[in-house]
């Protein structure tokens, strides 16, 4: 690392430091962040992602709870005859056993002294190693949400290249807990296939005709009546579920070496009349039909630990940071997964 190059390091160390309420020394022994600049940090980590954003960010105190986010009761309205019985309140949520449950995820960082070199020449020094760490945070919540099957104790990042093994996600908790509410294609008997023919003739009800046919069939029988009809449903949708020419970024103003972190991609067309966008790391071949508010990321407020290390033997700064979150779909009414589909033409 240049001398210059260490005198803004050393100015970056002390500005987090000071932040804090504490000595430059504990920045790199460890410490527990303030909760001001704990909400900035991830302030900053959602606004850097458009998807993060749309979907639903709880901030809770405890680690496990009750689910607070969006939940609709199935019936309120009524008429009481009041000479007979008196007037009866109902729950404005709906009844919910499920709990979220917290848990330390680790976004540990290096950056190389080479590349600090370089980024030194500038004046922005300190905010594009912020931006740099909470772009990547962002990202990784969003594969981790998607993607996520298990909660190992040690997760293997080599064998599970999309974090699979850190928190389990939204995906996997509705294919667990509400299976009705799965329309999975990988065995050959439930295979589900979009094509010419496949929906007439001899193929009908064994297929879909199109993609259309197919997102309003899963709608109209996996989505509760509540929301069948809610404006706020969107279809997202994996890479090879529609061609790339029928999407377009919804945030047209953003710099190119800013389209990184989580982006909403959204379609020039309708698919079974709900708005159709495309996320990273979402499954290539399924899509998910719920409200973006309906998936939600629990994040527990004052769980926060960073060490930052000038690590000479790896010519290297090291950035550590954890955080308690989880994942949680709040009204699996409001959900439907499609996966595992198949385009082929009927013979």
């Amino acid at each position: 690392m240049k001398n210059t190059t260490k005198q803004q390091y050393n100015a970056y160390v002390a500005r987090i430091a000071q932040l804090n309420g504490i000595t430059e020394k504990d920045v790199a022994e460890g410490f527990s962040v303030e909760p001001t600049p704990e909400q900035k940090l991830f302030e900053k980590v959602l606004l850097s992602s458009e998807f993060l954003q749309k979907v639903n960010s709880v901030n809770v105190d405890e680690m496990t709870g009750e689910l607070i986010g969006l939940s609709v009761a199935n019936v309120i309205a009524s008429t009481t005859d009041t000479n007979a019985k008196d007037r009866e309140t109902k729950d404005i949520a709906k009844l919910d056993s499920r709990k979220y449950l917290c848990e330390q995820v680790n976004f540990d960082t290096h950056i190389t002294y080479q590349r600090l070199d370089q980024w030194a020449k500038f004046p922005d020094f300190q905010q594009k190693l912020a931006n740099q760490t909470q772009r990547t945070i962002a990202l990784n919540i969003i594969m981790m949400a998607l993607n996520g099957t298990s909660r190992s104790a040690t997760s293997n990042p080599n064998s599970n290249t999309l974090l699979q093994d850190v928190k389990k996600g939204w995906l996997q908790q509705l294919r667990e807990d509400m299976p009705t509410h799965v329309m999975n294609g990988a065995t050959t008997e439930n295979k589900i296939k979009v094509g010419k023919g496949q929906g007439t003739g001899a193929n009908a009800g064994k297929g879909y005709e199109n993609l259309d046919a197919l997102v309003l069939d899963a709608t109209n029988n996996l989505i509760s009546e509540v929301y069948a009809d809610d404006t706020e449903l969107v279809a997202i949708c994996g890479r090879e579920i529609l061609n790339d020419k029928y999407f377009q970024m919804v945030n047209k103003t953003t710099e190119p070496t800013e389209e990184l972190a989580g982006q909403i991609i959204m379609s020039q067309k309708q698919i079974g009349g709900l708005k159709a966008i495309r996320v990273p790391y979402f499954p290539a071949n399924a899509i998910l039909i719920t409200r973006l508010d309906n998936l939600s990321v629990y994040y527990q407020t004052q769980s926060l630990r960073r060490a930052i290390i000038n690590n000479p033997k790896r010519n290297c700064i090291e950035d550590y940071i954890s955080k308690n979150i989880d994942f949680k779909i709040e009204d699996y009414d409001c959900a439907a997964l499609i996966e595992n589909i198949t385009f082929e033409d009927a013979a």
